[in-house]
């Protein structure tokens, strides 16, 4: 298993973000208290940020083409001497990070922790699928040689990423396609963990499937992950919140969202904070 997190809202340091919480998502990497399966997240780790906008002045390209920057390591998080001046100088409003437990049998080098990234999509797996080798035919799906050649690491959610980016590439909304990925799965692979974390630096999709997620809401901001930090709240800030088992979340940072990852035919009206409409699940 691993932890995650995601964030959009004001310009923060990735060190108030990911180090300086405390029980946030470093000391989760040694001690996290909710993770339901392994003990520690010391296979590696990565962050994901935006970069700010070029000014007007810089016509070398629009604020559509910046891409989000990574970095990402195979040693424990709190191995790397650099991670603390880094984090304290890169500043972004929108992040994703994550602390590694490595699935049994998959690689252990720097192209296997999470951030995965896809223009501006940044992805990360919170969970395990077994015998996910022979997931591609058992899912009935076919994917061409130069792209299972072509997967980043040799690992479950490497595959992942790339059955999802398939799916949005073609055109399908990237909550539709992460939907219909967990169904899918779940629906073949009993068991399977499939916590997913995506966010094109806008809007956040996640799911919960296997493990614990949870958000908070500040003024502009908010905040996905595996399991609660203990940074006081103020005054304009709602404390954490719990996504329900098997629920797939949409946030920006004006509205959240949880929708039950059912077939859309069962599926009952979708719990709305911001006031927005359901997404659906489509099966194929």
């Amino acid at each position: 298993m691993c932890r995650h997190l995601a964030y959009l809202g004001p310009a923060s340091s990735l060190a108030d973000l990911v180090i300086r919480p405390p029980g946030g998502l470093y000391e989760q990497s040694w001690a996290p208290r909710m993770q339901r399966y392994g003990t520690v997240n010391a296979d590696g780790f990565g962050l994901g940020w935006y970069p700010a906008p070029r000014s007007r002045d810089d016509h070398t390209g629009a604020e559509d083409e910046q891409l989000p920057a990574r970095y990402r390591r195979a040693v424990p998080v709190w191995a790397d001497v650099n991670l603390p001046d880094l984090t304290r100088a890169v500043h972004s409003t929108a992040v994703l990070a994550a602390v590694r437990d490595a699935t049994e049998g998959t690689a252990q080098d720097e192209t296997a922790p999470a951030p995965y990234a896809d223009g501006r999509l940044l992805f990360s797996h919170n969970g395990a699928v077994r015998d996910w080798e022979r997931l591609v035919q058992d899912l009935g799906l076919t994917m061409e040689p130069d792209e299972l050649l072509g997967l980043e690491a040799r690992c479950d959610s490497a595959l992942l990423w790339a059955l999802l980016t398939n799916r949005i590439r073609a055109g399908e909304p990237a909550e539709d396609a992460l939907a219909w990925l967990a169904v899918r799965i779940r629906g073949i692979r009993t068991g399977a963990r499939l916590n997913f974390l995506l966010t094109d630096g806008r809007t956040i999709w996640a799911t919960r499937c296997g493990d614990t997620l949870w958000y908070r809401t500040g003024p502009g901001s908010v905040r996905v992950a595996s399991e609660p930090d203990d940074a006081p709240a103020d005054e304009s800030e709602a404390g954490w919140q719990e996504v329900p088992e098997d629920s797939l979340l949409v946030a920006t940072v004006s509205s959240v969202r949880t929708v039950p990852l059912v077939h859309t035919a069962q599926r009952p009206p979708a719990h709305v904070s911001g006031g927005v409409t359901g997404i659906h699940a489509r099966r194929s």
